[in-house]
C-alpha cells in the first residue's frame, strides 16, 4: 500500500514524436489527471524527435522551432482525463490545423494519478487555505499547484479579468504542502508568494489548488518521493517535482506569453534594457565622482 501511495503522489511525464503512440496509465483505484500538455516544437530535431524526412529533403525546409498548438491541453483532457489508461497515435491532424507544415513535432504530457475519492480546495492569492479531516483520520496530500493555469480559476473569477492565457507554477508547492500538512489532522497556509515564491511574471494573479484525501492508516504519512514507481511502462518516467520539467514548463509559459502578448513582451524587454542602462550610468557617475573627490 505504501508503494501505491508513492505512485499516486508522483508526477509523470510522457513524450511521443509524430507517428508514435503516446500511452498513459495509472494504478488501480486511480484515474489520469492531466496537468499540462505541449504539442509542437521548440528545440531542434537533432535534440528531440529527429526528422523522418531524408536529410537532403530536410535541408530544403527551414525547421520551425517556435511552433506550438494551443489545443493540445484540451485534446489531452478529452482523450485521457479521468480514465485509468489511454493510448493514441500522435499526428498533427489530431490537434486541428498544422501551425508549421513540414516540421516534425512532438507531444509532451505531464499528468498525475488521482485517487477515486479525493477533496479539492482552492485559495486565491493572499487568502488562507485550511485543510482538515475527521477524528482518527489524517491528511494525505495528492497534489498542490501555486501559480496560474491557462484557464485561470473558477473560484477566483476576478483574477481572470484582463489576464493573459498563461501557465506558471511553483516547482516547490507540492513539497511545501506535504511538509506542512501531510499526516496531520488539520493545517493552514497562506496562498502567498511569501510562502511559495513567485513563479509568474509581475502582476499575474495566482491561486493555490490542493487535492488531498483523508485516511486513518499511518501508511499515509510522508513517503519518500524519490522511490521509483512499480509501474512497468518504460515510457512513464517519474519526475517528482523535477527541476527539468519546471524549467521546461517555464519556457513554454514564457513562449506562450510572448506569442499572445508581443507588444507587452517588447515593452518589458525595452523597459528592462532602459533600467539597466540607467543603473549603469548612475554607477559610472558615482565612480567618476569618487575619483574626482
Amino acid at each position: 500500500f505504501a508503494g501505491y501511495i508513492s505512485q499516486v503522489l508522483k508526477n509523470y511525464t510522457d513524450r511521443a514524436c509524430d507517428g508514435e503512440y503516446v500511452s498513459l496509465r495509472c494504478p488501480h483505484r486511480t484515474t489520469i489527471s492531466i496537468q499540462s500538455s505541449f504539442y509542437g516544437r521548440i528545440v531542434p530535431s537533432h535534440q528531440m524527435c529527429p526528422s523522418r524526412y531524408p536529410h537532403s529533403y530536410a535541408t530544403l525546409i527551414k525547421e520551425d522551432v517556435a511552433c506550438s498548438v494551443g489545443t493540445s491541453l484540451q485534446k489531452m483532457l478529452d482523450e485521457c482525463q479521468d480514465r485509468r489508461s489511454c493510448q493514441f497515435l500522435v499526428n498533427s491532424r489530431l490537434f486541428g490545423t498544422d501551425p508549421c507544415p513540414g516540421t516534425g513535432k512532438y507531444l509532451l504530457v505531464w499528468y498525475k494519478c488521482r485517487p477515486n475519492e479525493y477533496k479539492s480546495k482552492v485559495a486565491c492569492e493572499d487568502d488562507k487555505l485550511r485543510l482538515s479531516c475527521k477524528k482518527s483520520m489524517v491528511i494525505a496530500i495528492y497534489s498542490a499547484i501555486f501559480g496560474r493555469t491557462q484557464g485561470g480559476s473558477l473560484e477566483c473569477p476576478y483574477q481572470n479579468l484582463g489576464m493573459p492565457m498563461i501557465e506558471c507554477q511553483s516547482a516547490t508547492a507540492l513539497q511545501l504542502m506535504i511538509k506542512r500538512c501531510h499526516g496531520k489532522r488539520s493545517c493552514s497556509i497562506y496562498a502567498s508568494t511569501y510562502e511559495f515564491g513567485d513563479p509568474c511574471y509581475p502582476g499575474i494573479q495566482k491561486h493555490l489548488n490542493v487535492i488531498y484525501t483523508c485516511d486513518n492508516t499511518p501508511l499515509l504519512l510522508p513517503v519518500d518521493e524519490t522511490e521509483p514507481p512499480a509501474l512497468s511502462s518504460s515510457s512513464m518516467e517519474p519526475v517528482g517535482v523535477s527541476t527539468e520539467m519546471a524549467l521546461l514548463s517555464n519556457i513554454l509559459a514564457a513562449y506562450a506569453f510572448i506569442t499572445e502578448n508581443p507588444e507587452r513582451a517588447a515593452l518589458y524587454f525595452v523597459s528592462g534594457v532602459c533600467i539597466g542602462l540607467v543603473l549603469t550610468l548612475l554607477a559610472l557617475v558615482l565612480r567618476v565622482s569618487c575619483r574626482t573627490d
